[in-house]
């Protein structure tokens, strides 16, 4: 694989190149609209039981309205980010946001099982347009340097913070409120951040004919990466289901990339794989955060299923690992000035690993806050903030500012689809124990830290970095 980049501008000509968005009102649109797509894959979870009584959900309805928004969500990420390159950032972000703010309104007000599950859906595909384009405001607004660094691991913390506090904030809610709240709570959130859109982000589409929106790719790929999702949520129930949507989507994905090398305007261009970074950088991505998912997931199973903790507690405990993130995250941009970027994430990465390994061994029925979770958790937190701001910025180094949505839709898939997959394949390492629930979230903190080494190791395959 070959390293190529395009020719590097001066930060003033960046700064014109995007219009004349200030550098903070895209952080700060970025880092809400991030925050709300990761939130919204977890805060439904603590809501469940609620649905469930509030609507007479059955099992096969509570699953679809997680799976609703997991796979528009995944399916719609590569189209999402290459509309952002086609119709301009501004105009994207709002529409995005748009969709996701009203479906929210429609989710909250369901009154039945449909409804929800159909605005669900919605959201999914309001959030797969946001996602892309909260990444690229950022690569396309602040040259390459120290500023995208920063910038980059703000977008990273923020995100994951999203993710972390999911629990605590669905649980206050659900208890305090109502499990409508959940998803309301997106609106006013939404509003306040489309007027910071309206009246801060500028149109940034280049003048000149618009290229056309390649239709065909764009269904090929969101069929396929959505089949692939579904496969590997079906994977432990419906073993024969997984395999046949194994198969569709990797037919349907083979089929997109031979569409891609012959189309004259594709969705993706297949060349930027020869990018040794966007290659090595989304692959290290993917494995990486297989582990890195699993950890709220199987954290919060243990507390809630074996040290019987609320949904409140369970959110508060938490808050040391988010902490944790945010302060590897923010450290990433101060260390990688003075060390190889790949020497930071594969210290970052083997800081991970040696948390899950912790984690692993201090597991058991009897375990408490200080003893079970706050250390180790801190440790596997800080590795992935630590990993992930020099592995973000690895996926999008050397792109075009033309393609930066389609980058960062790659970015956006490869991160989803390794999680769906590690959750997969962890929940199952963990149920293989029977009865015993701390042994077996154990064994799958220790299986977490040998995905978690073996991504680290695909660190080395990232370009050095030019002087």
């Amino acid at each position: 694989m070959t390293t190529t980049h395009e020719p590097e501008a001066s930060p003033k000509a960046v700064g014109r190149a995007a219009g004349s968005t200030p550098g903070w009102a895209a952080l700060l649109a970025a880092s809400i609209g991030q925050f709300l797509v990761v939130l919204d894959i977890s805060v439904v979870n603590v809501a469940l039981p609620g649905m469930r009584a509030g609507l007479g959900l059955g099992a096969t309805g509570l699953q679809w309205v997680v799976n609703a928004y997991s796979l528009t969500f995944a399916g719609f990420l590569l189209l999402g980010g290459r509309a952002a390159d086609l119709f301009g950032r501004r105009r994207v972000f709002v529409a995005g946001l748009g969709l996701f703010t009203a479906a929210s309104l429609a989710g909250g007000l369901a009154q039945d099982a449909g409804t929800l599950i159909g605005a669900r859906a919605a959201q999914g595909l309001g959030a797969a347009i946001l996602a892309p384009v909260t990444l690229s405001l950022i690569t396309a607004t602040f040259p390459a340097g120290p500023a995208r660094t920063r910038a980059i691991a703000t977008w990273t913390a923020v995100g994951t913070a999203g993710g972390a506090t999911g629990g605590l904030v669905g649980g206050l809610l659900t208890d305090h409120l109502d499990w409508r709240w959940v998803l309301l709570i997106n609106v006013p959130v939404g509003a306040v951040t489309a007027v910071i859109a309206a009246l801060w982000l500028r149109d940034d589409r280049a003048p000149g004919p618009r290229p056309r929106l390649d239709l065909p790719g764009a269904l090929l790929v969101t069929a396929g990466v959505a089949l692939l999702a579904f496969g590997i949520g079906e994977t432990q129930s419906h073993g024969r289901t997984a395999a046949a949507a194994f198969t569709a989507g990797a037919l349907l994905l083979a089929l997109f990339a031979a569409v891609e090398s012959r189309v004259a305007e594709p969705l993706v261009r297949l060349r930027l794989f020869r990018l040794r970074s966007v290659a090595a950088g989304n692959l290290a991505t993917l494995v990486s955060t297989m582990a890195g998912f699993a950890l709220w997931y199987l954290l919060s199973l243990y507390m809630q299923n074996v040290l019987h903790y609320s949904a409140v507690r369970t959110g508060l405990s938490f808050l040391p690992h988010t902490a944790g993130i945010i302060a590897g995250s923010k450290l990433a941009p101060v260390l990688m000035a003075r060390v190889d970027a790949r020497l930071l994430a594969g210290t970052g990465g083997l800081l991970a690993a040696a948390g899950f390994g912790w984690q692993s061994a201090v597991l058991d029925a009897h375990g408490t806050f200080l003893g079970s979770i706050l250390g180790p958790g801190v440790v596997m937190a800080a590795g992935f903030g630590l990993l992930m701001t020099p592995l973000v910025e690895a996926s999008t180094a050397g792109t075009a500012r033309s393609e930066a949505g389609t980058v960062a839709g790659i970015v956006n898939t490869s991160r989803t689809i390794g999680g769906a997959i590690g959750l997969t394949v962890l929940a199952t390492v963990a149920a293989r124990s029977g009865a015993d629930l701390a042994a077996g979230y154990a064994t799958a903190f220790r299986a977490a830290a040998v995905i978690t080494a073996a991504g680290t190791a695909l660190v080395a395959l990232l370009p050095s970095p030019r002087p």
